[in-house]
């Protein structure tokens, strides 16, 4: 029994935790409620709240408006999630956006480089390792940089462009509601406002409620075949680093593909299915200026939905085969019914 309770005693405090901006759909009609929920852990599953005195900004960006959020409009939902209910107003592609401050967190060098590793931020491990500094442990000042869009009615708006002033971010560079699935979207990552070179990338999606089952193609988003979960720590915003699933698996945060941007600081992500996209985005430095830091890391995300193209040119769904196949039926029933009455009269 000891073992085992050691190992989840581990794994409570090493949990590691990206934040995003969640909807059950990003698809939404005008002047309809919705809520809006901070998930603090993994996109499928939120294990933290998010302590309100760690936001140093929540906004949503409409009709050309920044609105700030009232910090009192957040509730917490069972001890896990943060969630915003609000209405949405008027028809237009809408942004929203979290910001929180930055905190510290001392880790061993086996845990620090066990980080690096599942949750990739492959170039700081690689530094390390050239620098002969896999040995040394570290203290990182991380804070989290979030943000969404969604489409609210049929008016396209052009706020999803809008850069929200964060010290890290992702800004497309077309409306993500003007894409469809088969398509690509270039994003771009902005550090201090300045687009950030040679920076990796991960983008992922799950499926939504407004995806379509494809017989060649269903997308179950797991990783290396079976859902994961993780244990947690109630810290307001837990950022430790360990990486066991409640059966003992261990698995990384780099699933979906694995992109770097360009002088530019872009990305071409890959929209090959109806679904919630996500990337996310890990930049570490290392701090030579401090007695007490090591390591400064800012952390971005960004959360949209595709939907596929409506159209006479579009894909066809099983129910449109099924429809084919009864009105076949149909005709053949009929036309055997007509000889048999022509074979009756006849006599």
């Amino acid at each position: 029994m000891r073992k085992p309770f050691f190992l989840f005693l581990v794994s409570l405090f090493l949990c590691s935790h990206n934040l995003y901006l969640k909807m059950e759909t990003y698809f939404l009609q005008p002047n309809q409620g919705a809520v809006l929920s901070l998930y603090n852990g993994t996109f499928e599953q939120s294990e933290n709240i998010i302590t309100r005195d760690r936001m140093l900004d929540a906004s949503l960006i409409a009709q050309g408006e920044r609105i700030a959020i009232d910090p009192k409009q957040w509730k917490d939902q069972d001890s896990t999630i943060t969630q915003l209910t609000f209405n949405t107003g008027v028809a237009g592609t809408y942004v929203a956006g979290v910001s929180t401050k930055a905190r510290n967190i001392e880790l061993s060098a086996e845990k620090f480089n066990s980080y690096l590793e599942h949750d990739g931020v492959l170039d700081m491990l690689e530094q390390r390792t050239n620098d002969s500094l896999l040995d040394q442990d570290a203290v990182e000042s991380y804070e989290k940089h979030v943000k969404a869009i969604y489409q609210v009615g049929d008016v396209k708006t052009n706020d999803w462009s809008t850069a929200l002033g964060y010290p890290i971010e992702f800004v497309p560079k077309a409306n993500p509601y003007e894409k469809y699935s088969g398509e690509k979207l270039k994003i771009q990552l902005l550090l201090d406002g300045e687009p950030l070179s040679n920076q990796l990338v991960f983008a992922d999606y799950i499926k939504g409620s407004h995806a379509h089952t494809h017989n060649d193609h269903d997308h179950n988003h797991t990783h290396d075949g079976t859902e994961h979960s993780h244990n947690h720590e109630h810290s307001g915003d837990g950022h430790g680093h360990s990486h066991e699933s409640q059966t003992g698996e261990t698995h990384t945060h780099t699933s979906g593909q694995q992109l770097r941007t360009n002088d530019e600081g872009m990305v071409l992500v890959d929209l090959p299915e109806d679904g919630i996209y996500y990337l996310r985005t890990i930049h570490m430095t290392r701090v030579t200026d401090s007695d007490e830091l090591t390591h400064q890391s800012k952390w971005a995300t960004l959360a949209f939905e595709v939907s596929h193209k409506h159209g006479a040119d579009t894909h066809t769904h099983d129910h449109d085969h099924e429809h084919d196949y009864a009105t076949w039926i149909f005709v053949l029933g009929s036309l055997l019914i007509i000889g048999l009455l022509f074979l009756v009269f006849r006599k």
